[in-house]
């Protein structure tokens, strides 16, 4: 079928229309005119590019050779112009609040990454053993996501999280026994470090820790999720940064979004802040800091323990769930949401929209537009104060949102 993309949906696929049928076919951009093998029943179906009869305006030469040659999924966008990249973005967010959240809205505003490339500071590969016995590391085909392809680079990532890669994947002898792993370098300000993911058993973490004198720390997460830190040359400062939570992995980007929903809560002037889903607390530190008694909750021990342990008098880190510790540290003059990609669990909206006193604001921040706009349809008794979104990865079709509610009556 041949047909014209219009737009690009939140997976980071071009959208073609053919009598009601909504198409969506990777690796296209709006207004290529393209030829498709489609397949799908109902009202939407998948197509795969077979050529582009009239390339868009917006279309640039792919940078990463894997992004082509190897079908990589590890980006979705690197075939648009950057300034398309966000006007799709902001598209995405518009269409999810209005479709899910059954709210309207005009496009948000989109504050740029300073760097388009470069600018992760962490990497997730899968590993395999190949034929001959050795491991190769890489990232899965967008196309066939059973197969993963040896990745040389990643144009997107820091060049000292590949660099350390490749020196742990030169180590790989004293991996684990077990035929597939994941693994993870994030860059810290001790230098890298280093999470296995996967086996019952890691014999060799002594040995491979040693033969790497330039890794900051080595965990281990077994097949059951248990994470503990096998090997550490980070120095003593009382308790530890954490360094296996979650962290954002665009620092820059990541700052100004911090800023903003510190400007947010305190234009509020709250006596009382919750920070929920905390990570390690620098957002509720900065609050606490600026004169508010906060509430932290964090499920992560070692996140929730650092938080913890540089809060003021005043000010307390919880380690727990979100939904189980909301009811006993409300009510509040404001409260944070920065939920995974999941979104808060059902229970939290319910619980903030029942509240007899209720958050005179809520921050939502969320890497996924499809759960917020979700999460907001149950919160009926808010309204929409903003909505502003934060190009955090570049390339990808991923983007954060920090939304404004506020109580509707």
């Amino acid at each position: 079928m041949t047909l014209e993309i219009e737009s690009i949906a939140a997976g980071g696929d071009g959208i073609g229309r053919s009598n009601g049928l909504a198409i969506f076919v990777p690796r296209t951009a709006p207004g290529d005119l393209v030829t498709a093998r489609i397949a799908g029943k109902g009202t939407f179906a998948r197509g795969s590019l077979r050529c582009i009869a009239r390339p868009s305006p917006e279309r640039v030469e792919p940078s990463c050779p894997h992004y082509t040659r190897d079908r990589c999924g590890g980006c979705q966008l690197q075939h648009l112009a950057y300034d398309a990249q966000l006007r799709a973005k902001q598209k995405i967010i518009r269409d999810a609040i209005e479709r899910i959240g059954k709210r309207k809205t005009t496009l948000p505003e989109i504050v740029a990454s300073s760097s388009e490339w470069r600018y992760r500071t962490r990497l997730t590969l899968t590993m395999k053993r190949g034929s001959g016995g050795g491991w190769i590391a890489g990232l899965h085909q967008y196309d066939d996501p059973s197969k993963i392809f040896a990745l040389a680079d990643c144009p997107i990532t820091d060049r000292r999280v590949v660099t350390a890669w490749r020196e742990i994947l030169a180590q790989s002898l004293f991996f684990p026994g077990s035929p597939s792993l994941r693994g993870s370098v994030r860059i810290t300000a001790d230098g890298p470090v280093f999470t296995l993911i996967g086996a019952m058993r890691f014999p060799g973490a002594t040995d491979l820790f040693h033969a790497l004198p330039g890794l900051a720390a080595l965990w281990w997460e077994n097949d059951e999720g248990a994470r503990r830190l096998m090997h550490d040359r980070r120095p003593h400062r009382g308790r530890r940064v954490p360094s296996a939570s979650f962290a954002q992995i665009n620092e820059g980007v990541a700052a100004e979004m911090q800023a903003y929903v510190i400007d947010r809560v305190m234009s509020r002037s709250p006596k009382t802040v919750v920070d929920a889903y905390s990570g390690s607390g620098d957002t509720a530190v900065a609050l606490a800091e600026a004169g508010t008694s906060v509430t932290a909750i964090e499920l992560d021990a070692e996140a929730a323990d650092w938080c913890g342990s540089r809060l003021p008098e005043g000010s307390k880190s919880v380690r727990a769930r979100v939904e189980n510790a909301l009811p006993g540290v409300l009510p509040a003059d404001a409260v944070i949401l920065n939920p995974p990609r999941a979104g808060v669990d059902e229970r939290v909206s319910q619980i903030l929209d029942e509240s007899v006193r209720r958050p005179e604001v809520v921050v939502y921040v969320s890497c996924n537009p499809a759960t917020l706009a979700r999460d907001i349809s149950r919160l009926p008794s808010y309204r929409m104060e903003s909505l502003k979104a934060f190009d955090m990865f570049p390339q990808t079709s991923h983007v954060e949102t920090v939304c404004e509610l506020v109580p509707a009556a």
